[in-house]
């Protein structure tokens, strides 16, 4: 367990802020790191779900097994590919070159977006003591963590975290923003409940039915006019783990008989099946389009609105998770109304090239995976929580990260990934939410101790990303 290892911990805070700018977009050397020595076949990684549960050993492709190549250099001022260029339009945008999605950089650079969750400052009382003496102030902690973010290859900061304090900094992040749309207006309406990782709603039935909904969403989307013109901004995700499942219509021919979406159901299924037909008359191809429609009400209403109030920047949909990820009707539906889709990919060690294909073939866009992790059981913590696998070290957790962004890139339809997330859990916050609560999800420790280990293998993969993607297009 290596814990700030030759970075902060072998500094003090101020003279780290006052050593120049670590400019990791600017052309560089240097040698990539190989994973562990091993002869002739992938390297075997102890994983499980949960602490106590069985290990089981998985073939995990690192740098080792490709060959080795130069960090990236001749990059413009977002991180883009100079020598490779797209349309410059002043704003990110995506493109597709040959067989292969790209993000272009309002410079017109080739882009993959590498980023990071929930970079800002943990909101305890021990957190902050901890951001005090390390940092000093909460904006240099933005100083402190877009240097150690950009050091080792990350250009993005992903959901939830804190745009103000980031975008402030002389050299910012490529930044997202998440609105939350469907829970905020579920608050409001009441019904909502906190569940692991994301709002939960009556039978799982989101209120896209609800008359209401498209005006608030028309009123939720004006803040957005705020950043409409800042060029540092990727785009907008408008919720986080919408419940699209195939149970829907029957969810909400199961809610109370004043219900938008029963009434909303129930006409659709009369129209469809008869003036009689009920739960009973309901087909597996009346699950699946009406599901579809239900998809493709909540992402015109939101993207709508979001285009109303910020025609420049990127609609990044609402981060799907779950089975929906195995749903064809979903991406179908929710394609025309994004520019990207952004998938929580959790309970794959490595991504099925299969399911990447379907995601970016039924919606027609690019995807971008919005969470993933491992946890370390050297961090000391308890682990018990979140939907990430476990791994024995901090070690494993970078040769994770290395096989995971691998098979991204090579299935040509991925233009970026975050990592889930900045900051390990901090145990002491009794607001978080179920999922959040005790394990070993950061990059930094919940003091703001980077994990080096972790880090080192990032920063070996994301040096080189460039190199990485021409030679698994078979360029170099």
């Amino acid at each position: 367990m290596t814990r700030g290892a030759g970075c902060w911990a072998a500094v003090g805070v101020a003279a780290m802020l006052a050593a120049p700018l670590v400019r990791p977009l600017v052309a560089g050397g240097g040698r990539q790191a190989a994973g562990p020595p091993r002869q002739g076949r992938l390297l075997q990684v102890d994983v499980t779900t949960k602490p106590g549960q069985p290990w089981t050993a998985r073939p995990t492709r690192t740098l080792a097994d490709v060959p080795e190549l130069p960090a990236d250099g001749g990059l413009d001022t977002y991180g883009g590919l100079l020598a490779r260029t797209g349309k410059a339009t002043g704003f990110f945008h995506t493109e597709k070159a040959g067989n292969r999605w790209w993000l272009v950089t309002p410079e017109g650079g080739l882009f993959l977006h590498v980023g990071v969750n929930s970079i800002a400052p943990l909101r305890t009382s021990r957190a902050e003591a901890a951001l005090r003496e390390r940092f000093g102030s909460p904006a240099r902690w933005a100083a402190g963590t877009t240097q150690l973010l950009q050091a080792h290859g990350f250009n993005g900061a992903g959901s939830w975290s804190d745009a103000q304090l980031l975008r402030a900094v002389e050299r910012p992040l490529v930044q997202t923003r998440m609105w939350n749309f469907m829970s905020t207006y579920g608050r409001q309406r009441g019904g909502t409940r906190q569940e692991p990782g994301h709002t939960g709603y009556p039978n799982d039935c989101p209120f896209v039915f609800d008359p209401g909904f498209e005006t608030f969403s028309d009123a939720h989307a004006r803040q957005l006019a705020a950043s409409k013109d800042d060029p540092w901004l990727l785009g907008h995700f408008s919720d986080n783990e919408l419940p699209w499942k195939r149970t829907l219509l029957n969810g909400c021919l199961a809610l109370p008989a004043e219900d938008p979406g029963r009434q909303a159901a129930v006409t659709w299924l009369r129209r469809r099946r008869g003036p009689a037909a009920g739960v009973a008359d309901v087909t597996e191809a009346d699950q699946i389009d009406f599901l579809a429609l239900a998809v493709d009400r909540y992402f015109r209403t939101v993207g709508a609105a979001i285009r109303k109030h910020d025609p420049n920047h990127l609609y990044l949909g609402a981060r799907f998770h779950g089975q929906a990820l195995r749903l064809p009707e979903v991406f179908r539906a929710a394609g025309p109304h994004l520019d990207i889709v952004s998938v929580n990919y959790y309970n794959a060690w490595t991504p099925d090239p299969e399911r990447l294909a379907m995601w970016e073939r039924e919606s027609g866009r690019p995807v971008v995976v919005t969470e993933w992790y491992a946890k370390g059981m050297d961090s000391g913590m308890a682990n018990t929580t979140g939907a990430g696998w476990l791994v024995r070290t901090q070690a494993d957790r970078g040769w994770f990260y290395q096989n995971f962004v691998l098979a991204l890139m090579e299935s040509k339809v991925c233009v970026g990934w975050h990592w889930f997330k900045y900051a390990d859990n901090d145990p002491a916050d009794t607001k978080a939410d179920p999922s959040n609560l005790d394990a070993n999800k950061g990059i930094v420790s919940a003091d703001y101790a980077p994990w080096q280990e972790l880090l080192t293998a990032m920063k070996a993969l994301n040096d080189r990303a460039y190199h990485l993607v021409d030679h698994l297009d078979g360029r170099r």
